[in-house]
């Protein structure tokens, strides 16, 4: 498979320990982001909480859900075309603001008990919009300050951080309500945003900062069904583009994080259905797997982006969710989540790295757009393959049919992507 010479000086470049963390200026946006992502996940257990006890309403928490993911399906290359045609500081900050409004809007909901559930709507929708305009413009930015040699290290530490936020989130969210009450949480969780957003005010990245030649500016209007078309045609030739995009977007589509809300009954089969350790170490190993993967490739410089090596750790993945659906015994299961939330992490941060150094400069946040939408976007239908799915034939059938239907797709892929061009 042919690679573009970014991709193949990335490739062969020494390894390094944490090569990233060695440039100062991602170091502070490793740092501001990871505290972004964890004012996120604060943001998601209050609000979340509150609505459930003042509606009560499942439909309104699956609302929750469609709102976070679907503007990723709808909306994320029109975001890339924003950070290719504008300073992607300025895009982030634009997300920024709207995490902040958000916090700031329930707070003062909460305060003067006046929150209706198309309050919650809108807030919810607007929410989900913040994270499209995060996504292409972070990733676009982390390439202006690592370059492409220490790409990958820099998209792993970010998926580390986003995985760290995870991590952290619930039990600073979960404090925040006990000690000041939901309405204060979240309100002081509105200032968690702001390193970031002061930080980026004056950081030397971006258009104006790059060494790179200066390319034409996108010249369409990046609007609609007509862009996706138009940078899925651009992109058609470029079989490493092609296989990863499919690859994120076929595992976001049939498993995705779809089995997560299922996780009280795969603990309930497993016999640890009721709150405690045992099942808190059950939610937490596939994120517990995927910080560790994190830190460990590394602190090795491991796995250097190649397709084949990120399709095989996709197949792999694969057979671990198959053995966790199947398992039957708690200390089985436990440790296949661990490898799977290890192996998801390294896979997607190499394909994440894969499209990057191979996009055309002068389309690179339309590309990632792209994947971002097959990445994020498609997860919203996760829950059909195993939730609804697994309404009639089960949870465990559910999720291991889904497993290896996608075991096959990534197996073609494998073969499509080693095929002499």
């Amino acid at each position: 498979m042919a690679q573009s010479p970014e991709a193949a000086a990335a490739q062969h470049a020494p390894p390094l320990r944490f090569a990233a963390l060695r440039h100062p200026g991602y170091r502070v946006y490793f740092v501001t982001t990871a505290l972004a992502m964890m004012a996120d996940n604060i943001e998601h257990v209050i609000s979340y909480w509150v609505i459930f006890e003042k509606f009560r309403s499942p439909e309104l928490g699956g609302f929750a859900v469609i709102s976070h993911w679907v503007p990723f399906l709808l909306f994320s290359v029109y975001s890339g075309y924003l950070a290719d045609r504008f300073d992607p500081r300025r895009v982030i900050q634009l997300g920024m603001a709207f995490f902040i409004f958000v916090s700031l809007a329930w707070g003062l909901l909460f305060l003067t008990d006046t929150l209706q559930v198309w309050h919650a709507c809108v807030l919810l929708v607007i929410h989900g919009f913040a994270g499209v305009l995060w996504g292409p413009a972070s990733q676009m930015l982390i390439h202006d300050i690592v370059g492409p040699a220490h790409l990958q290290s820099a998209v792993r530490l970010s998926a580390t951080a986003r995985w760290l936020g995870i991590f952290l989130g619930p039990a600073v969210g979960g404090g925040l309500m006990l000690a000041l009450g939901p309405a204060a949480g979240i309100l002081i969780n509105a200032l968690i945003y702001l390193p970031i957003v002061l930080w980026l005010w004056k950081a030397p990245y971006g258009p104006r900062f790059r060494n790179e030649p200066a390319a034409a500016p996108p010249v369409r209007a990046g609007r609609g069904l007509g862009e996706i078309v138009a940078t899925i045609r651009d992109v058609a030739s470029n079989r490493t583009i092609v296989s990863m995009i499919l690859l994120a977007g076929s595992a976001a589509f049939f498993v995705g994080h779809g089995y997560q809300p299922q996780m009280p009954g795969f603990a309930h089969d497993l016999g640890h259905g009721d709150a405690g350790l045992l099942y808190s170490m059950l939610l937490g190993a596939n994120a517990a797997g995927a910080f560790i993967a994190g830190i460990a490739l590394e602190s090795r410089g491991l796995l250097p982006p190649h397709p084949r090596t990120a399709l095989i750790l996709a197949v792999v993945w694969c057979l671990a969710i198959v053995g966790f659906a199947t398992s039957t015994v708690y200390f089985v299961a436990l440790p296949l989540l661990f490898v799977a939330g290890f192996l998801e992490l390294s896979f997607n941060a190499m394909a994440m790295t894969l499209v990057q150094l191979n996009a055309p400069p002068q389309m690179r946040g339309r590309v990632i757009g792209l994947y971002n939408m097959g990445s994020l976007g498609m997860r919203a239908f996760s829950g059909i393959t195993i939730g609804v799915l697994g309404g009639l034939i089960g949870i465990h059938w559910s999720l291991a049919l889904s497993a290896m239907v996608l075991f096959a797709i990534v197996v073609t892929l494998l073969a499509f992507s080693t095929r002499p061009a």
